[in-house]
């Protein structure tokens, strides 16, 4: 049996991570941009099992900026969230491109955008500290809801104890 209070050497990590709660009207203007980038694309999910419908927004270094969503399939591990289609795209189509920035934003199955800030499965988490890694610049993260925005100024703070290629 494995005794937690007994450990011979034992090294705490003490992680913090700053999340910044703005309103819509604090935010900047490219910021408000994406994100109604963001909400626009939830309105062409693909999501008629949950009615849940989830849209991305990235600003590229190029200056383009891609959008996605969700994606279901009545085999439900074949769906794919917003996060992953945007940025899977981005590289996809722009390659050398870096992201600057991601907006998340959801409907609820009612149909209203979330009050509070949805944010990223682990899986799409996985995804973009792969892609600010690859990009080699903070990625700033927005997260909207409609009591809030979340600006969180890197995916290291979403996922700050990730894998990653050193591990390989």
């Amino acid at each position: 049996m494995f005794n937690v209070n007994h450990i011979e050497s034992m090294e705490e990590l003490d992680l913090h991570i700053t999340v910044i709660k703005k309103n819509e009207d604090e935010l900047t203007e490219e910021e408000k941009q994406l994100v109604e980038q963001a909400k626009e694309a939830t309105y062409r999910s693909y999501a008629p099992y949950s009615n849940f419908r989830v849209g991305a927004a990235a600003a590229l270094d190029n200056g383009v900026t891609v959008t996605g969503n969700n994606q279901e399939n009545s085999a439900y591990p074949s769906g794919l969230c917003a996060e992953r289609t945007t940025l899977f795209y981005a590289n996809a189509r722009y390659p050398e491109a870096k992201v600057k920035c991601l907006c998340i934003a959801a409907r609820d199955t009612s149909g209203q955008f979330t009050k509070r800030p949805i944010a990223p499965c682990g899986a799409c988490r996985q995804v973009m500290s792969e892609t600010e890694d690859r990009g080699g610049v903070d990625m700033k993260i927005i997260l909207y809801g409609t009591d809030g925005i979340y600006i969180i100024r890197s995916v290291k703070d979403l996922l700050p104890v990730s894998f990653d290629s050193s591990f390989l």
